[in-house]
């Protein structure tokens, strides 16, 4: 695949140059900007329809570039994020990453050559090397990362994750739980690797050992969540509590205790991350850590809308407080 280093060496300019010819950050003299367009084309850099549009008029659209739409956190905070985008006059365009690499910069590279004004992206990078996350940069083009904080290189708005995780953990642990095991999130995301620091974090604070035994990868769905919940209880030893990182394991979770006929709070306390709308109304009723999607997606839809008016301004990482949704599977006594 052509580089943008491509471009600049066969136009014979520099790569900023071309970068500020693509998103029109700074005026470039005319034959130097035919000889960008030109290289472009003929590298096959971007698409040629994306080189002959190279303007700097605004779309009035907004790309969200997301995985795991049918998770009912990210669902709703699609929803919540395209409540924003249109108050701000944007339409919203909405692909699925698929938490997979090369998709996520497919999809990227997509939004940009419908000439977008934007970028929302949770991405499934853990730090700033992924081949989406360079395009963008290199680019220049106006990107917030979503609900995972990967690289301080851009603006960013997402949950934190490693108190509240601990504090799930400390929770238990102070109810007596010496067992305490997790069903872990997919390795490689930001959102899991902070969520598991805090379960460790919870451990340690309760002058608990980590035990490599507790540890289920559920890698952020709900089969694979299952499976390691039944490898969880089928120890000779099993744990006597259970933290989730996120809702969707949470229901392969439930469908493992209920093949064993475990109950919650009774046999296994119960807790996890992500509240979502029907956790209130089970019983017993779930424990979670409910993250504020609402202030989430205005923050987000804020700072894009900056960064777009003001590309130059330094990268910002806003963190928001999610709240404690004390009921009933923790096994309290309400």
């Amino acid at each position: 695949m052509a580089t943008m280093a491509d471009v600049a060496r066969q136009a014979g300019v520099s790569i900023s140059t071309v970068s500020h010819v693509i998103n029109g950050t700074r005026f470039v003299a005319d034959p130097t900007r035919q000889k960008v367009l030109a290289a472009i084309e003929s590298t096959g850099y971007i698409q040629n329809t994306v080189a002959r549009s190279l303007v700097t008029s605004s779309t009035k659209s907004i790309g969200l570039a997301i995985s795991g739409i049918s998770n009912f956190y990210f669902a709703d905070l699609v929803a919540a994020l395209e409540a924003q985008v249109r108050l701000a006059g944007y339409t919203l365009l909405l692909t699925d990453t698929h938490d997979d690499a090369e998709e996520e910069l497919k999809v990227v590279q997509a939004l940009h050559q419908r000439r977008v004004d934007g970028i929302l992206l949770a991405t499934q990078a853990h730090g700033p090397g992924s081949a989406a996350l360079r395009y963008l940069d290199e680019l220049s083009i106006p990107t917030v990362l979503v609900d995972r904080c990967a690289s301080p290189r851009f603006d960013q708005v997402g949950s934190e994750n490693i108190e509240s995780s601990a504090h799930l953990v400390v929770h238990l642990a102070q109810l007596g739980h010496q067992r305490i095991g997790i069903v872990a999130g997919r390795e490689g995301l930001m959102t899991s690797t902070e969520r598991f620091k805090g379960y460790q974090a919870g451990l340690a604070r309760s002058g608990l050992a980590f035990d490599p035994a507790l540890v289920g990868l559920g890698q952020s769905n709900d089969t694979a969540a299952e499976a390691a919940a039944l490898e969880l209880m089928d120890m000779p030893d099993p744990p006597t509590a259970l933290f989730v990182a996120n809702n969707h394991m949470t229901i392969g979770v439930m469908r493992a205790l209920d093949k064993r006929g475990i109950r919650v709070p009774d046999d296994v306390a119960l807790t996890m991350f992500d509240d979502f709308e029907w956790a209130s109304i089970f019983r017993p009723r779930l424990t979670a850590i409910a993250q504020p999607i609402g202030e989430m997606a205005t923050r987000s839809v804020q700072l894009l809308a900056e960064r777009i008016a003001d590309p130059d301004q330094p990268p910002r990482t806003v963190r928001l407080k999610p709240r404690f949704m004390h009921r009933d599977s923790c096994g309290c006594v309400r």
